[in-house]
């Protein structure tokens, strides 16, 4: 079995931005917005500062009490999107009760929203159009199918999880690259048999040990998007290890895995955002 190293991609890729940073006439910016002070959210934020300043970008983090007001953050995402020197805009979910998440997200600029979720950038990605952004936890399943020459055309693919971050996305990226994609989640029947057709088999659901061997395919591409924690507290994703690990032929590890690729995915669009406002090519 071959272990999807998407943390040496991750750093492969946040090293390259860094040589192409040098050559822009200023640096990619990024803010992020973090209301409250959730110990998830807070560790998630610090981890793209940190990765801004291994790629060179400018890095701006605006926490804000759970008390902040709708009117507020409409205020700040406002002052952001007029900023030139800002090219991504970032609301750290989940937010606290009583804020209308959907209108926040949506206040974004589309040639801002670099995670993905303004409705103009959605409808690109199910389109098919050029120019928009793609979501960061399957853009970096993508780059590191990719990197491991491992390509979907043809092959039956199948997804775990419909939400609107991860699964759906998910599969029209598959599907744009010609693979044969089912959508699975917790009201299909026989879904054990028909994850066990799949070539490729991505799964984000969030249940530890929901994929075992029984239900992969000999040799088939294992993706586990997840990120959970076991009975004795240590980081796992959905997929059982011990029996996955005799039958496919490649696993993404967790941590270690798609983790550190979404990070990273951020930062290219990012940079691809930086490109765009400045009028160059990519």
């Amino acid at each position: 079995m071959t272990t999807l190293d998407g943390k040496a991609l991750a750093a492969k890729l946040k090293a390259q931005l860094a040589e192409k940073v040098k050559t822009l006439p200023r640096k990619p910016g990024l803010a992020v917005i973090l209301v409250g002070d959730d110990p998830a959210s807070r560790t998630y934020v610090n981890g793209k500062r940190r990765d801004c300043e291994a790629c060179g970008f400018l890095s701006e983090e605006y926490a804000l009490p759970a008390a902040t007001t709708q009117a507020e953050l409409l205020d700040l995402i406002a002052a952001l999107n007029a900023r030139p020197d800002i090219d991504g805009i970032l609301v750290q979910l989940p937010l606290p009760g009583g804020l209308n998440e959907l209108e926040l997200l949506e206040a974004i600029h589309p040639d801002k929203d670099v995670d993905c979720f303004h409705p103009v950038n959605v409808g690109k990605l199910y389109t098919g159009q050029k120019g928009g952004f793609v979501p960061c936890t399957p853009g970096g399943v993508m780059e590191l199918l990719h990197e491991y020459g491992i390509s979907p055309a043809g092959k039956q693919c199948v997804v775990l999880g419909r939400s609107n971050i991860v699964g759906k996305p998910m599969a029209m990226l598959l599907l744009a690259e010609n693979g044969t994609v089912t959508i699975c989640h917790s009201k299909t029947p026989n879904l054990a048999e028909k994850c066990a057709t799949a070539d490729i088999l991505v799964s984000a659901v969030g249940k530890t040990g929901l994929v075992t061997g029984d239900m992969v395919k000999e040799g088939a591409v294992v993706v586990d998007v997840a990120m959970n924690r076991d009975a004795q507290g240590k980081l796992c994703g959905d997929v059982d290890v011990a029996s996955v690990g005799d039958k496919a032929a490649y696993l993404t590890p967790v941590p270690g895995g798609v983790g550190p690729m979404t990070r990273a995915m951020l930062m290219v669009n990012t940079y691809r955002a930086a490109l765009a406002h400045l009028g160059l090519e990519g």
